[in-house]
């Protein structure tokens, strides 16, 4: 273990522990835009800066590995002024329509700036103005609000390993965008949606979130992907009894945050108008809304019928990918004690 000491407190950790992790341990805040602990370490942004006793510099606590002895202060006048800086050069060339941006109230960027009390930039100069890129049908790509963290970046490659985006130029015009910047629907990407969950700021936007509801006016739900088997852990935002945006639930083992396009994006069913709240019995022609009894008790006379008719063979069963295993298991054991093996399932390919 390594020894070190942090605003004060001691703790000890992990060798190859960084700063960041330790003083996440001790319940020590420090604000960061381009780290993930599932991705590699950059230091891009340099909001995680530290001071270190003996150390010349202000360094990244989100790369810097602890060392024995080392004593950390995350809070004096020197790290609160760099932090600050950076703040207002990234303000320089940002849009500030906090009171329409559907990132209000969850924009990291919004909320450092509050805690450090930079409320405009103190440079001018050149701003980039590019279009708004909506030509996916998935979401919004506003790159006049990215910040360059990279993190859509690392997700592509590392998690998603579609690495459909990519750091385009230097300097300046620096921008995150596909290969030759052609549109995302030209590229390898595969729509998850991990690049806009990642996001810190209003760069990346889900389109049927758009004026759905505030962050602060949302009820989170956990529940699991309906899409096929794999059991993904979802967090349904829902207001009005509505849901309105779905995110993958990073504290679920199946998926640990990340999604599919279906998972992600699609879950306008749940609330469609010709989505079926009752069993339909045809009657004369018409479907009629029966109970459940009902319509159960119709089934298995139809299924008596057929078998007396026919013999058991003559039925069939298809299953479906969005039950669960166990509901599958059983529905072939239902099929195979009616007398028939012909099951089949519309995920085999």
């Amino acid at each position: 273990m390594v020894s070190l000491t942090i605003n004060g407190q001691k703790v000890e950790v992990e060798p190859e522990t960084t700063i960041l992790q330790a003083a996440e341990k001790l319940g020590i805040f420090i604000p960061t835009f381009c780290y993930d602990p599932e991705l590699t370490r950059v230091g891009a942004c340099r909001m995680c800066v530290v001071e270190v006793e003996k150390a010349r510099t202000l360094v990244a606590s989100c790369c810097t590995p602890v060392a024995e002895g080392m004593v950390v202060h995350t809070d004096t006048e020197r790290v609160y002024t760099a932090r600050k800086a950076n703040l207002s050069l990234l303000l320089a060339n940002h849009p500030l329509d906090c009171l329409t941006c559907e990132k209000t109230g969850n924009c990291r960027l919004q909320d450092y700036c509050y805690i450090y009390g930079v409320s405009e930039s103190e440079y001018s100069g050149a701003r980039k103005n590019y279009p708004l890129d909506d030509s996916n049908p998935f979401f919004i790509r506003d790159m006049n609000k990215c910040i360059l963290c990279g993190l859509c970046v690392r997700k592509c490659h590392e998690i998603n390993g579609a690495g459909a985006v990519e750091f385009m130029k230097r300097g300046f015009d620096t921008k995150v965008t596909a290969a030759f910047d052609d549109p995302l629907e030209n590229s390898s990407c595969v729509f998850c949606g991990m690049c806009v969950d990642a996001c810190p700021v209003g760069a990346l936007v889900p389109k049927q979130g758009i004026r759905q509801g505030r962050p602060w006016e949302l009820t989170k739900v956990k529940t699991v992907c309906p899409y096929c088997g794999t059991g993904c852990g979802l967090e349904l935002y829902v207001k009005d009894n509505k849901v309105v945006g779905v995110k993958g639930d990073a504290s679920n083992p199946v998926n640990r945050g990340q999604t599919c396009v279906k998972g992600r994006f699609g879950y306008q069913f749940i609330n469609h108008p010709d989505r079926l709240t009752t069993p339909l019995i045809k009657r004369n022609g018409r479907f009629e809304e029966a109970s459940w009894d009902e319509a159960l008790d119709l089934v298995a006379s139809k299924f008596r019928e057929v078998q007396e008719k026919y013999g058991p063979e003559a039925l069939g069963g298809l299953s479906s990918a969005r039950a669960t295993n166990e509901s599958n298991y059983l529905f072939q054991k239902l099929l195979r004690s009616l007398g028939t093996n012909s099951i089949d399932h519309c995920a085999r390919l």
